[in-house]
């Protein structure tokens, strides 16, 4: 599966941004997706989760409450809606899928496909 990221931007603290994560492929609907993001001099960190049928989410502590991962198995797409935006979430916010459900949803190995990326600026 191939996965295209977008939607990242400059916005203002306490902004909000939802960005959008396109798949290819006919299958979309059993893969669980996974975003996660990454600052500079820092490693990949876990954002949010939504498993193959949407029924189940995980958050980040950090994100909990400003954020909402959301799927659409019809058009191939996740979203990340991001409220409340602060300047530590300035990142490369990267989408990721996985067949089926791993064992935490939250750790980068338990992906195997990945999007290019896309960078979200939050400015104070």
């Amino acid at each position: 599966v191939q996965l295209q990221a977008s939607g990242g931007g400059l916005v203002q603290a306490g902004g909000s941004l939802r960005l959008s994560c396109s798949a290819s492929g006919r299958t979309f609907s059993r893969y669980s997706m996974g975003w996660f993001r990454q600052a500079p001099g820092k490693e990949r960190e876990f954002v949010a989760a939504i498993s193959w049928s949407g029924g189940t989410t995980y958050y980040a502590d950090s994100m909990k409450g400003r954020a909402t991962i959301s799927r659409e198995n019809a058009k191939n797409t996740v979203y990340l809606q991001m409220d409340s935006l602060k300047p530590e979430d300035t990142a490369v916010y990267f989408c990721a899928a996985r067949l089926g459900i791993g064992s935490s949803m939250r750790s980068p190995g338990e992906y195997n496909y990945w999007g290019q990326g896309t960078l979200v600026t939050v400015s104070s």
